[in-house]
C-alpha cells in the first residue's frame, strides 16, 4: 500500500486523482479558516475515502472517479445542495455508495477476505453480493452519522425517516451497480509496481 501511495502518477487520470486529493485537503483548511467547524468536519470525513483508492494502487480512471463521486458528496451538504436540488440526495447517495462498496471490495481482497479480481479463482457472483451489503452497511453508517450531527451537533441537518429509507435503498442500488462494475471491470493498475 506504501509503495502505491507514494508512486507518482503517470496518466492523465492519476493526476485528476491526486488533484482531487489536494482540492480535498485545501477545502478541509478554507473551512476550517473561512467556514464553520461543521463544514470542515463534513469535509474532513471526505479524506480517507479520496487517499484509499490511491493506497490500493487503483487504475487512474476509477480513482479520479471515486475521488470526484466523494468530494462532489462532502461539498453538496456544505453547500446546501442536498436541499436546493430536487432529487440530488439520492442520486449522490446512489453513486457515492457504490464508489464505496467497490473500493470496499477492493480492501477486503488486499484483506485475503475476499478473492483478488485477477485471480483465477475470482467468481464474479461474488462481487455482487459482497458490494451490496457492503453498500448496504455504509447506507446504515451513513445515516446514522446524519442523525448523530442532528441530535448533537446542530439540527439543520435534514434527517425524515421516508429521507433515511430512500438513501438507503438508492446507496443499496448503486452498491449492486457497483458489484457488476467489481464483476466485470478490473480496478486496479495492471502492474502495480
Amino acid at each position: 500500500m506504501k509503495d502505491d501511495f507514494l508512486r507518482p502518477p503517470r496518466t492523465v487520470a492519476e493526476y485528476g486523482a491526486d488533484l482531487i486529493r489536494v482540492l480535498g485537503i485545501l477545502s478541509v483548511l478554507v473551512a476550517a479558516i473561512w467556514s464553520t467547524a461543521t463544514d470542515a468536519g463534513i469535509l474532513a470525513l471526505a479524506l480517507p475515502a479520496l487517499m484509499l483508492p490511491r493506497m490500493l494502487g487503483m487504475r487512474g480512471g476509477a480513482d479520479l472517479a471515486v475521488g470526484a463521486i466523494v468530494l462532489v458528496a462532502a461539498a453538496s451538504n456544505v453547500f446546501d445542495l442536498y436541499r436546493s436540488i430536487p432529487g440530488w440526495d439520492l442520486v449522490v447517495h446512489f453513486l457515492c455508495t457504490g464508489a464505496i462498496a467497490a473500493t470496499g471490495y477492493l480492501v477486503l481482497a488486499r484483506a485475503g477476505i475476499v478473492v483478488p479480481q485477477g485471480s483465477a479463482a475470482f467468481a464474479p457472483r461474488v462481487p455482487l453480493v459482497v458490494c451490496t451489503t457492503l453498500g448496504l452497511a455504509v447506507s446504515a453508517v451513513w445515516e446514522m452519522i446524519e442523525w448523530a450531527g442532528r441530535t448533537f451537533v446542530t439540527d439543520e441537518i435534514f434527517v425524515t425517516y421516508q429521507d433515511t429509507i430512500g438513501d438507503m435503498a438508492l446507496g443499496g442500488l448503486g452498491a449492486l451497480a457497483a458489484g457488476v462494475v467489481v464483476a466485470s471491470v478490473h480496478l486496479e493498475r495492471a502492474n502495480r509496481d
